[in-house]
């Protein structure tokens, strides 16, 4: 309840308005048939133009290792939306298939190519980012959520042409 109600803060910071929770506890996401047919669920219900999800590679930039959650999650998403645009996969869920993802970005990806500017929403970003307290509390003392931001646009602006961007690694579907 507490990271759900986190989450919610944490969406409308950045102005995001519809969140739905699968309910998959932290920790233990398998990849697999389950976890994609949730997704495409999921997907074929909202019907969106672009998905975005983790990285789904073995490291993030800068070579640290990836936790199994974000692994699992970004390939099954990546997967997910393929499967919601085929009618003949996940034929029980009974939601007609949506072909309309044009492509998914993959946020953390050692292989980021792709940049969104995102020049003057650093503050909502940060407070996003800030909404997750009982995790970051859990992390120790010392965590300074502006700081791990900046880390990532400022270079990424620079990349860019921009003040600030969001790199991302870009999958055409």
């Amino acid at each position: 309840m507490v990271r759900s109600a986190e989450q919610v803060e944490a969406a409308r910071a950045v102005g995001v308005e519809t969140i739905e929770f699968l309910d998959l506890p932290d920790g233990t996401l398998e990849y697999g048939l389950p976890l994609r047919r949730a997704l495409a669920a999921a997907i074929r219900r909202h019907r969106p133009e672009v998905v975005i999800s983790v990285n789904f590679r073995e490291r993030f930039p800068g070579g640290a290792f990836n936790m199994a959650d974000h692994r699992a999650l970004g390939l099954a998403a990546v997967d997910a939306v393929r499967d919601a645009a085929n009618r003949w996969v996940f034929r029980d869920l009974d939601l007609e298939p949506w072909q309309g993802v044009r492509f998914a970005l993959l946020g953390g990806s050692p292989e980021a190519g792709h940049y969104v500017d995102v020049t003057g929403y650093l503050r909502a970003g940060v407070d996003s980012l800030l909404a997750h307290k009982v995790y970051y509390d859990e992390l120790g003392a010392g965590f300074d959520g502006e700081a791990f931001l900046t880390g990532i646009v400022e270079p990424a602006g620079r990349t860019a042409g921009v003040t600030h961007a969001m790199p991302f690694e870009l999958i055409e579907t």
